[in-house]
């Protein structure tokens, strides 16, 4: 059954990037790729992946700094209301509007696997509000910033499904409790 998950990194303080969009925070810190809580295991089960404009941008600089390819083998959303230019060789999507008249698409794409909310916070936060987010996954890393974008905002009622431990990273997986219809 596919899921829809929002994984991401945090700071301790709660932030996933500074006020400006930056993750050198996160990009200096030590993973094990061995972990079963490793990026590359994780994205085995993701089928379709959905994230947000300043998420996209970052994303294409880093990657135009590095020189790669476009890094998702898998069907991409970008929730966007300006034009998207699309890498080349990607399959990448502008959509706009409600995120609940783009789930069907991201669950049919994904065939059977996860969707993955790649961020921001802010996208989490509507999947959630709409009552499309199953999981949240966290890697919480030991470093404070004092302020930036948030992990989730808005409330979101979660129950801790399990925990370990990535290199420097402190993971938990949360189902989101969801209110009686």
């Amino acid at each position: 059954m596919t899921r829809t998950v929002y994984t991401t990194a945090t700071t301790l303080d709660g932030f996933i990037a500074t006020d400006d969009h930056d993750l050198g925070w996160l990009l200096s810190r030590r993973l094990d790729d061995d972990s079963p809580w490793s990026h590359d295991r994780f994205m085995a089960g993701v089928g379709a992946i959905v994230m947000g404009r300043s998420t996209f941008d970052w994303v294409e600089r880093h990657r135009a700094a590095s020189g790669d390819a476009w890094f998702y083998t898998q069907p991409s959303w970008v929730m966007t209301s300006r034009d998207l230019p699309v890498p080349e060789g990607a399959d990448v999507r502008a959509a706009a509007g409600d995120v609940g008249d783009v789930h069907p698409a991201l669950v049919e794409a994904a065939g059977g696997k996860d969707v993955w909310v790649v961020g921001g916070g802010g996208l989490a936060a509507a999947f959630a509000e709409a009552g499309l987010l199953d999981e949240v996954v966290v890697s919480i890393a030991p470093v404070a910033i004092g302020s930036g974008m948030p992990l989730l905002p808005g409330t979101v009622e979660l129950e801790l499904l399990d925990s370990g431990v990535n290199g420097e990273f402190l993971c938990a997986r949360y189902g989101v409790v969801r209110s009686p219809a």
